[in-house]
């Protein structure tokens, strides 16, 4: 009997909640597939406005139900009070999650800038503290190397994360980005800061360029002029734009492994194929049993 898995890469991943049963089906072939890797837990989005929450808590169940897997569903401050979003933790506790995200969470579109709600967790080091008094969650939190585009300055947004890991959570999970020197920068940044808490890169694997696009301009994420280039032309070319997307994540995430990066966490939009190959290339594989 023999096993190979590379013990200095750690690795996590992020799913969202399905809203039809194709979705569905695929949401768990690409679990059933990327399972055996041994990701560190499994994040399970809750719509930044708070509207997936019965769908998330749905998913957390099978998982637990079902897999080995350790799951981690996002909790945001958005359209809750804080006894409603403390009843909500209690019940995950009681089912046996120990892991969450604990976000702040964005206002519906259109619907005007963040206001908390009355009664409600204000802002993510909020929600933290209050979880952590419910009880001794592992919770991971956001921070963003280009900077939240709500926050006015670097230095800002950097104290409010410290704020996020004093109140605390273990650890920061990044918004994606395609420039490697950003992360680093932060990176360096946010130890001047203070900040000692691990800081794990969010990588997202390309699946449809023209939705990379609009995501980045949501969470003001930069797209590079190299990255616009390499894609060029292959809107209708499936086969070469699931090459060159693996290219470039796997170009990524062993530029940061050179930097001495070991834990990375990925965004893969349900899909398997692309997580599946880029955690190849960084060394993370599933056991395999000889004969």
């Amino acid at each position: 009997m023999t096993e190979t898995r590379h013990t200095d890469v750690a690795v996590s991943l992020e799913f969202f909640p399905p809203h039809s049963e194709e979705m569905e089906a695929t949401l768990w072939a690409s679990i059933q597939r990327l399972a055996p890797l041994g990701p560190r837990f499994v994040s399970v989005t809750y719509g930044a406005d708070g509207s997936t929450r019965e769908r998330t808590h749905a998913v957390v169940e099978r998982i637990l139900s079902e897999t080995r897997l350790t799951p981690a569903p996002h909790l945001t401050c958005i359209d809750a009070t804080r006894g409603e979003i403390d009843e909500i933790a209690r019940q995950y506790w009681d089912m046996g999650v120990r892991h969450l995200v604990a976000l702040r969470g964005d206002p519906v579109q259109g619907s005007g800038p963040y206001l908390p709600a009355k009664d409600g967790y204000a802002y993510a080091a909020d929600l933290v503290a209050g979880l952590k008094r419910v009880a001794d969650f592992d919770i991971s939190v956001a921070a963003y190397p280009e900077v939240h585009p709500e926050a006015p300055n670097p230095l800002f947004d950097l104290e409010n994360l410290k704020r996020k890991l004093d109140a605390g959570a273990s650890r920061a999970i990044t918004q994606f980005f395609f420039d490697v020197s950003r992360f680093l920068r932060f990176r360096d940044l946010a130890a001047a800061a203070g900040i000692h808490a691990p800081i794990v890169p969010g990588i997202l694997p390309i699946t449809r360029f023209p939705q990379l696009q609009r995501f980045a301009s949501r969470c003001g994420a930069s797209v590079p002029a190299w990255l616009v280039e390499r894609f060029d032309g292959l809107d209708d070319d499936l086969e070469t734009r699931q090459m060159i997307a693996a290219s470039v994540a796997i170009e990524q995430v062993r530029a940061l492994q050179a930097e001495g990066v070991d834990n990375f966490h990925f965004y893969t939009l349900n899909r398997s194929e692309l997580t599946f190959a880029i955690c190849h290339a960084l060394g993370v594989r599933p056991k395999r049993r000889a004969a």
